[in-house]
């Protein structure tokens, strides 16, 4: 079942997302939000595959709520105003809904999300298994060469478009996969995802200082250091022990 979270502060907007949604059996509504400080708390609790957002909200805006989460979800926008499609789009957005849309558009909305989502199921089934066949190493393609990475010697990964970037002390690597699917199967007692753009080997730390308000500074052995968010911080602290 595909897990949705509609965020709108107009009752009768979300009520005809949620009527809309009958028509996809696949799909559950598993939680209504009138604002973006529920909204994070939601996604947090359901981790959902897809959110309907509004942009104008009260407290804090659709596009501020994507820049607190970690891994947002795939984000069909509904809104009444035109003016925020171009961000929407550079923020990755299925699809920009403008408000009043009919059922057929919606459906479009809907159907292309279905797509992506079914290819992306595939493609992270394929990644888990082939991690799972070979916990210890990934193998990436390097022009005509094939290379093959011992997972205990990454320094950290970082997330760069539809590729993670895998930094060792040997150079950085490129792999085509996606940072949810990666940090699925990588053990949990050895990384860590600090950041919607990191997960770092723990061996590799030497101290964490604070930063900016509710955010770190990771300091690795090879001198580098990294952001760490406030719910990354928190993961470290638990699997640290600290």
């Amino acid at each position: 079942m595909i897990r949705t979270i509609i965020i709108d502060d107009e009752p009768l907007a979300a009520g005809i997302v949620q009527e809309y949604l009958q028509d996809f059996s696949q799909i559950e509504v598993v939680e209504i939000c009138q604002d973006g400080f529920q909204a994070m708390k939601a996604i947090q609790k359901h981790q959902p595959d897809l959110i309907f957002l509004d942009v104008q909200m009260p407290k804090i805006t659709g596009f501020e709520l994507l820049e607190l989460l970690d891994d947002p979800p795939a984000v069909i926008f509904t809104t009444a105003f035109d003016a925020y499609a171009l961000k929407a789009f550079d923020a990755k957005a299925v699809d920009y809904l403008l408000k009043p849309f009919s059922s057929e558009r919606f459906r479009q909305a809907v159907e292309r999300f279905l797509e992506g989502f079914d290819k992306e199921q595939h493609q992270s089934n394929a990644e888990l298994q082939e991690l799972a066949e070979k916990s210890n190493r990934l193998v990436v393609r390097i022009n005509h060469e094939i290379k093959i990475l011992a997972v205990k010697d990454v320094l950290y990964f970082e997330a760069q478009d539809d590729y993670i970037a895998i930094h060792m002390e040997s150079g950085k690597y490129l792999k085509k996969m996606t940072m949810k699917s990666l940090e699925q199967a990588l053990a949990p007692d050895r990384f860590a995802r600090i950041h919607r753009s990191y997960i770092l080997n723990l061996n590799g730390i030497t101290r964490i200082e604070p930063y900016e308000k509710d955010s770190y500074l990771v300091y690795l052995k090879n001198g580098e250091k990294l952001p760490v968010s406030k719910t990354g911080y928190a993961r470290l602290r638990q699997v640290l022990g600290l």
